[in-house]
């Protein structure tokens, strides 16, 4: 049930009744109408903006229209009043018995608030994609935190959605880890060595350097490194994306495909991407200008192969392959995508963390070109993450070497709180992570906040149980509701009302931190509803002595713990049943 698209088609309802009388004319265009909270609460209920929409194309004043369309709306026995207000926007008011009937609505329907707004279209969601050489930091854990968050999301509005890590163990970077881990090898053998600039020097590769050293024995001692470079990339790189797996189990994050980027090396798969933009006339030989501001990686003062980027949205055009002949970094991309869309995907969303903003356009051009425009590509880039304890900026990790590890965030403040707190900002906004702040209990940390509403609804249910009166959902479905009359209560109502139609919001915008935005509001009504009951012993949930009024606000406080339960699903966070 979602009651804005309801009233929204009453909306379009009374425009075709007003088309049909002849007060409108033919052919009007309704997409852009919407129905919507009012910014201000006390103008009413819901607000229109299709008076406005329609003025222009029907050429008539938008007051005119919108006192029409009042006077058709009143004649609904869902709406009590309709009021024009300034140029032509129209505030309407609801019956009760449509806030009350959200409320059974929520309690009936264990589907409550999802959508078919994604039809079953395949969605490939493309997120962390660290490079495997070291534990994951956390920059990456907010990347995992968003990248999941979104996908969950997308999968409750309707989506077929995969989920999917790129490993980046095609490039020189593996081959430095090799180099890394050999030094602990040697280590491990009782050699005192020294790691180089560009070696990764981090606590984490001691045991994969003992591990190797029981798996080889001394084969690999004091050996060139042509005898052991190969063999010892693919131990440590299956040994770094273990250790990642890892992580990402503690953050309770699980992928649905890992995608190698070295297969895509030697097997014809970059050759045939390329070949396939070359027959859409989009590869050429030719010399780039020099780049102004800061000298980019691929920039040759030479002729290279490029990509005719330009043609699909991209500022310049891109090389592909050096003059040597080697493939770009660009490259690969391309080809990975390109497999992305013959694998029959409708929409592709890749998370990059913010300095990765330079590969938007690229990466966007690619995909256009590959598809011929029918597979949308977005790309979400997700901001830095300071962090903060005891007021001061937390140091890095000795264990890493050189940052803050996703495991050391989780081990200090647990998976849920480091889900939610990572969803408090928009992705492209900065975050601050403190870890005092996110573990106090008060109503400026959201996490506690949201947590406390939903253990407070469970409390509520205990005493109910406890006093003999029978809280099952399917009880609290058939309750009496037009005992919640009181205004408190009907707003908490309303704003569980809006939670289907925030859902396809947050889809249709792949912004899963308006998920976190609404269940604080959500937490707030509750907790403001309990509040005035200190004072209104009418608002109190268990009403001594009658059962019956008991049920219908403990039905409000459950239908609204639902939702809560839903929206945590959702991040990723588990409900608290009470608050220790």
């Amino acid at each position: 049930m979602n009651l804005f698209t309801d009233i929204r088609n009453l909306v379009l309802s009374c425009i075709a009744e007003l088309t049909a009388a002849g007060t409108l004319p033919d052919g009007l265009a309704t997409a852009a109408v919407t129905v919507e909270p009012p910014r201000d609460a006390g103008h009413g209920d819901m607000a229109t903006n299709a008076a406005m929409v329609l003025a222009k194309p029907a050429k008539m004043n938008p007051r005119v229209i919108a006192e029409a369309l009042a006077e058709r709306l009143q004649a609904d026995p869902r709406i009590t009043s309709a009021e024009v207000a300034g140029p032509g926007f129209l505030n309407m008011r609801l019956d009760p018995t449509m806030w009350q009937g959200v409320v059974k609505a929520a309690l009936a329907d264990r589907g409550f608030g999802q959508s078919t707004l994604g039809q079953g279209q395949k969605m490939m969601v493309e997120y962390v994609s660290a490079n495997p050489t070291g534990p994951l930091h956390v920059g990456h854990t907010r990347g995992a935190v968003f990248g999941d968050a979104l996908a969950r999301l997308l999968d409750y509005a309707g989506f077929d959605v995969t989920k999917e890590y790129y490993i980046n163990d095609g490039g020189a970077q593996v081959n430095v880890l090799a180099r890394s881990v050999y030094l602990r090898y040697l280590e491990a053998h009782g050699q005192e060595v020294a790691f180089e600039d560009g070696t990764y020097p981090g606590d984490y590769l001691i045991p994969v350097g003992q591990a190797l050293k029981d798996h080889v024995g001394d084969a690999f001692v004091d050996k060139g490194e042509q005898f052991w470079l190969t063999e010892i990339r693919e131990f440590a790189t299956q040994a770094m994306m273990n250790l990642i797996r890892e992580d990402l189990a503690q953050l309770g994050v699980t992928m649905d495909n890992f995608f190698s980027e070295k297969s895509l090396y030697g097997t014809g798969l970059i050759e045939k991407a390329i070949d396939e933009l070359d027959e859409k006339g989009l590869i050429y030989q030719g010399v780039l200008e020099p780049p102004k501001g800061k000298m980019p990686e691929d920039w040759e003062p030479r002729e290279q192969t490029l990509f005719k980027s330009t043609e699909h949205g991209d500022d310049v055009d891109r090389p592909v392959k050096k003059s040597d002949g080697s493939w770009t970094y660009f490259a690969p991309d391309i080809a990975y995508h390109y497999d992305k869309v013959q694998r029959g995907f409708d929409q592709l969303i890749d998370v990059f963390g913010a300095d990765h903003g330079g590969y938007v356009k690229r990466m966007k051009a690619a995909v256009s070109a590959l598809s011929d425009g029918k597979v949308p590509l977005d790309v979400k880039l997700t901001q830095l993450v300071k962090l903060y304890k005891n007021g001061e900026p937390f140091k890095m990790s000795k264990r890493a070497g050189t940052f803050v590890t996703l495991r050391d965030v989780v081990d200090q403040v647990g998976a849920d709180v480091t889900r939610f707190h990572m969803l408090t900002r928009k992705n492209d906004a900065p975050l601050d992570f403190d870890f005092d702040k996110v573990l106090e209990q008060s109503k400026d940390n959201p996490v506690f906040y949201v947590q406390y509403a939903h253990a407070r609804v469970n409390s509520v249910l205990r005493k109910a149980q406890e006093a003999g009166i029978a809280v099952d959902d399917a009880t609290l479905t058939n309750a009496d509701l037009t005992k919640l009359g009181h205004e408190a209560e009907l707003t908490l109502a309303k704003k569980v009302a809006e939670w289907p139609r925030l859902v396809e919001i947050a889809a249709k915008g792949h912004e899963p931190h308006r998920i976190a935005f609404y269940l604080y509001d959500l937490a707030s009504e509750l907790h403001a509803l309990w509040n005035k009951g200190n004072d209104d012993t009418s608002l109190r949930f268990l009403q001594e002595g009658d059962s019956e009024t008991t049920q219908a606000k403990i039905a409000l406080i459950r239908a609204t713990a639902i939702v809560i339960s839903h929206g945590l699903g959702i991040l990723g966070v588990t409900p608290a049943e009470e608050m220790r």
